[in-house]
């Protein structure tokens, strides 16, 4: 079958994993040249981690690292919940990720409700 696999992983499978195992995950999947689409996008931490591992697997011949976007969370919320954490100082996470090859894909557009991207095939 030709064309881009797609890979929609959900904010439960994402929460079984250690911050390492979701990188291994994503970098995998991205080596072989799939779109990774995370409902629930990575902590501040774990998307520094990812880019970090990324750059120490750049190879001239090879992988050429990756591309990522991503929603921020909604900031504040209402009620007692959003004055919590912003009396905490809690950063809400991210919302949806998508992270792809970088000779692959190009973001073109990041809205606060759209994330347009464009895809070449292998």
């Amino acid at each position: 079958m030709q064309g881009i696999q797609i890979d929609l992983i959900s904010e439960e499978r994402l929460s079984s994993l250690t911050s390492m195992e979701k990188i291994r995950l994503i970098l995998d999947d991205v080596k072989q040249g799939n779109i990774v689409v995370l409902e629930k996008g990575l902590a501040p931490e774990e998307a520094s981690r990812l880019i970090e591992v990324t750059m120490m697997e750049i190879s001239p011949d090879g992988f050429s690292g990756i591309e990522m976007e991503t929603y921020p969370a909604k900031e504040g919320g209402a009620g007692l919940a959003g004055l919590l954490s912003r009396i905490s100082g809690k950063r809400p996470g991210s919302r949806l990720t998508v992270i792809g090859p970088a000779n692959q894909i190009r973001m073109l557009r990041k809205d606060k409700d759209l994330i347009s991207a464009w895809v070449s095939s292998r």
